[in-house]
């Protein structure tokens, strides 16, 4: 992608905010050539996943490289949403943090003050970071990166659910994003994703981001069952992860020449 291009793109944030319904993939492989094909497929995000991929610290900065050729926006989930992991994630160039394990709207408001610089935050001023621009901003306009961090909580425990309308109302949480897996075994009911408790808890999600203007946002490996969940009211939808795509298609082929 030129920086032209990029330049006339509009900002995830931007767009996540106007209403846009906006397909991702969580990158999982710890492979920059794999992030740059599925940038180049098309999809408008991709999360470099630091809590459950084999990706690093060490090796961020390659995928990031990688995804900024294409026209996906990208975004990182660091593996645990202290201060420094954001913002080491932050500095590297990533458009935007998912947070995981966020159990109260507390959690989450402090989460949200390590995304911006101050006043508005207290993430570290540093520059020269590819985060703020390698130094091609002055002291006077390095707070304007404030309003282009998409900031995304994770809702995948009683506690998060249950503060989910106080936790959407916080100012730069712009996404509250459903982890199935991990919300359905902390209700007590493990990968049964047809339970009428886990349909009211999504529901509940929806609502709160309806009532405060933020996105809904989920992770489904099932292709099929994503129009029933775009017409729930979800808008920002991870479609599985490159690991599982690798994994899939290796089994699909061998089967088929196997007969």
């Amino acid at each position: 992608m030129t920086p032209e291009a990029k330049a006339s793109r509009p900002r995830i944030r931007d767009r996540v905010l106007a209403g846009e319904t906006l397909f991702g993939l969580f990158l999982d492989l710890d492979s920059p050539s794999s992030a740059e094909l599925c940038g180049r497929a098309g999809y408008d995000w991709l999360i470099v996943d630091l809590e459950h991929g084999a990706a690093t610290e060490a090796t961020l900065l390659a995928h990031l490289y990688a995804i900024g050729t294409t026209g996906a926006a990208p975004l990182v989930r660091p593996q645990s949403g202290e201060r420094l992991r954001i913002g080491r994630a932050l500095d590297m160039g990533a458009a935007g943090i998912m947070i995981p394990r966020l159990d109260s709207a507390a959690e989450a408001r402090e989460a949200m003050t390590f995304l911006r610089y101050p006043p508005g935050g207290v993430r570290g001023v540093a520059t020269r970071t590819r985060g703020a621009g390698l130094g091609t901003r002055t002291h006077d306009h390095i707070r304007d990166v404030n309003e282009t961090i998409l900031g995304i909580v994770q809702i995948e425990s009683p506690g998060g659910l249950r503060e989910a309308a106080d936790i959407a109302a916080i100012d730069g949480v712009d996404v509250l994003f459903v982890g199935p897996a991990d919300l359905s075994h902390s209700l007590g009911i493990p990968g049964r994703f047809e339970a009428p408790a886990y349909g009211e808890a999504l529901d509940a999600v929806v609502a709160a981001c309806r009532a405060r203007g933020k996105a809904a946002g989920i992770l489904l490996y099932d292709p099929t069952v994503v129009p029933s969940y775009l017409e729930r009211g979800f808008t920002f939808v991870g479609l599985g992860a490159d690991g599982a795509f690798v994994a899939g298609s290796a089994a699909r082929t061998l089967a088929a020449v196997r007969g």
